[in-house]
C-alpha cells in the first residue's frame, strides 16, 4: 500500500510556513553586529508577519476534510477554525512584540512565537494521542523559553522555572494516562479508542487514566485546584509572551481537549448526577475554577495577577462549554474561547505598551494605569473595549461567548444548568473587579503627565482587536454559522 506522504505535506501546510518563517528569522539575523536592536526586531517581525499570513492564505483550506494519513490528522471545521484562531492571536501578539522595548534578542523571541504557534496548529489537527502530546509539549516548550525571555529581569526567569516545573509535571501525568490508554484498547488513535472503550466498557484502570489526563490538563489550562503557579507566570512573564500565553495556547488547548474527550473517550463521559465517567469531574473543576478564580481575583492590587485570576475563573467557564459541547457542539466553546483570546491579547497588549514607556520594567498596582484616558485616549479606548468583552458586557463579543455557553448548559438542564446560574452569579463579580480597572485608567487622575507614544505596530494590533471584538459581537454568525 501506498503511504500518502502528498496527502500529508498537504495538509501540514501551515505547520511548513511556520517552522521555515523561523528558520529564516534565524537566519537572516546573523549578521547581529551590522544592525541596531532595533532595526534587527523590525526585520524580524516583518518575517514573522510574513510567516503567520501565508501560513493563513496559502495553508488553510489545503487538504481533503476529515480523517488524513491513516486517521493521524482531523481536517474538519473545528480544526481549521482552531487554525485560523490561533494564527490570528499570533500575529496580534507579535504586533505587540513589535512595540515593545529591551529585546536583546528579538530574532529568537520571534523564532520562539513560530514554534510555539506550530505546536498550536497541531493540537488543533491531531486525530493521535503520539501527535497530540508532542503538538502539546513543542507548544510548551516554546512557551517555557517565552515566560522567560527578558533576563534583565528575575522575575521572568522565576516565571519560566515555574512553567517549567509546573508543564513538566503536567506532562508526565499525561503520558501516563496516555501509556494506560493505549495498554487498555491497543491504540493510539482517537476513533479505534472510542470503539475499544464502547465495547469493553468501565474500569478500574480506565478511571485511573481519565484522572491522569484530567489532572494534565487542568494543569495546562491553569483551572484550580491545578492553577499553582499560574499567577506567579502571568505576572513574571514578558507581556507578549503573557498574551501569547492566555490566548492562543488556551483555544489550541482546549479544542485538544474537547476532540479527545468526546470523540475519543465519549463512552467514559458517564452523566453529571454522579455516575462514573469525567463529566462530573471536569463539573466540579469548573466550579472550583471559577469559585476560585472570582475570589481571588478581587484581592488582587496588581493588574496582572487580577488578570491571572480573571484567566482561571475564565477557564472554569470554558470547561462549562467542554461539557455543553456533548449536547450542541463545538461552536459555542470555541467562539467563547477566541473572543476571550481576543480580549486577553489586547488587554496585555495595553500593559506591554504602558511598560514601555514608563520607568518600571514591569507593570505593578493597578494605580500604573491611572490616568490613561489622558496621557493616551487611544490606549484607554482599547482597554475599555477589551476588559468590558471580558466582563461580558453586551454587545461586545465576550457578552455573547458567555451568552452562547451558558444558554448551551441551561439547555442540558440538571447539574449542568445549575453549574450555568454559577456562572451567570460569578460574572456579576467579576463586573467589579473589571471595573477597578476601568476606575483607574479612565476616572483617575494621572500620577505623570507625559503623553505615551503608541508604536504604529502595537496601535495596528490593538485596533484589530478591539475592531474584532466589536464586529463578531454585532455579527457572531461570522464563527457560531461555521458549525451550523
Amino acid at each position: 500500500m501506498n503511504t500518502p506522504y502528498g496527502e500529508l505535506l498537504l495538509a501540514l501546510r501551515p505547520e511548513i510556513c511556520l517552522v521555515a518563517g523561523a528558520l529564516a528569522v534565524l537566519a537572516v539575523d546573523l549578521p547581529k553586529n551590522s544592525r541596531s536592536p532595533q532595526q534587527r526586531l523590525q526585520i524580524s517581525a516583518a518575517l514573522g508577519v510574513l510567516a503567520l499570513v501565508t501560513a493563513g492564505v496559502w495553508g488553510l483550506g489545503a487538504g481533503q476534510p476529515g480523517p488524513l494519513f491513516g486517521g493521524v490528522l482531523s481536517l474538519d471545521m473545528l480544526a481549521q477554525a482552531t487554525r485560523a484562531g490561533v494564527l490570528g492571536l499570533a500575529l496580534l501578539a507579535l504586533g505587540v512584540t513589535a512595540g515593545t522595548s529591551r529585546l536583546r534578542h528579538p530574532a529568537e523571541l520571534v523564532a520562539m512565537i513560530l514554534f510555539a504557534t506550530t505546536g498550536f496548529t497541531l493540537m488543533a489537527v491531531a486525530q493521535q494521542l503520539l501527535l497530540a502530546f508532542l503538538a502539546l509539549e513543542t507548544a510548551s516548550l516554546s512557551l517555557y523559553v517565552l515566560a522567560g525571555f527578558d533576563k534583565s529581569r528575575p522575575e521572568s526567569a522565576e516565571a519560566a522555572l515555574k512553567y517549567f516545573l509546573v508543564g513538566g509535571v503536567s506532562a508526565a501525568f499525561l503520558l501516563f494516562g496516555f501509556s494506560l490508554l493505549y495498554g487498555l484498547t491497543g491504540s493510539i488513535e482517537l476513533q479505534e479508542i472510542s470503539v475499544q472503550l464502547a465495547m469493553s466498557g468501565p474500569s478500574p484502570l480506565l478511571v485511573v487514566a481519565l484522572v491522569m489526563i484530567l489532572v494534565a490538563f487542568g494543569f495546562k489550562a491553569a483551572a484550580a485546584p491545578f492553577h499553582l503557579w499560574a499567577p506567579d507566570v502571568y505576572e513574571g512573564a514578558p507581556a507578549p509572551s503573557a498574551a501569547l500565553i492566555a490566548s492562543a495556547s488556551k483555544l489550541a488547548g482546549l479544542a485538544l481537549f474537547l476532540r479527545l474527550l468526546w470523540p475519543g473517550l465519549g463512552a467514559a463521559a458517564g452523566n453529571l448526577t454522579g455516575a462514573a465517567g469525567w463529566l462530573p469531574v471536569v463539573a466540579l473543576i469548573s466550579a472550583a475554577s471559577m469559585l476560585l478564580g472570582n475570589f481571588a481575583a478581587l484581592a488582587q492590587g496588581n493588574v496582572r495577577r487580577l488578570l491571572a485570576y480573571s484567566a482561571i475563573a475564565h477557564a472554569g467557564a470554558l470547561l462549562l462549554g467542554v461539557i455543553a459541547a456533548g449536547h450542541s457542539g463545538p461552536g459555542p466553546l470555541f467562539y467563547y474561547a477566541a473572543t476571550y483570546g481576543l480580549a486577553t491579547v489586547g488587554a496585555f497588549g495595553v500593559i506591554a505598551v504602558v511598560e514601555r514607556a514608563g520607568r518600571c520594567q514591569n507593570l505593578g498596582d493597578l494605580g500604573d494605569l491611572a490616568g490613561l484616558r489622558a496621557r493616551s485616549p487611544l490606549l484607554a479606548g482599547c482597554l475599555f473595549v477589551f476588559v468590558l468583552s471580558l466582563a461580558g458586557i453586551p454587545p461586545l463579543a465576550g457578552f455573547v461567548g458567555k451568552f452562547v455557553v451558558f444558554s448551551a448548559a441551561l439547555q442540558m438542564g440538571g447539574p449542568a444548568g445549575w453549574l450555568a446560574l454559577l456562572a451567570i452569579a460569578l460574572s456579576a463579580v467579576a463586573l467589579y473587579y473589571y471595573l477597578l480597572i476601568l476606575k483607574q485608567a479612565l476616572v483617575a487622575p494621572a500620577k505623570e503627565s507625559s503623553p505615551i507614544k503608541v508604536p504604529a505596530t502595537a496601535a495596528l494590533a490593538l485596533l484589530a482587536a478591539a475592531a474584532l471584538i466589536v464586529v463578531l459581537g454585532l455579527w457572531p454568525s461570522a464563527l457560531l454559522g461555521l458549525f451550523q
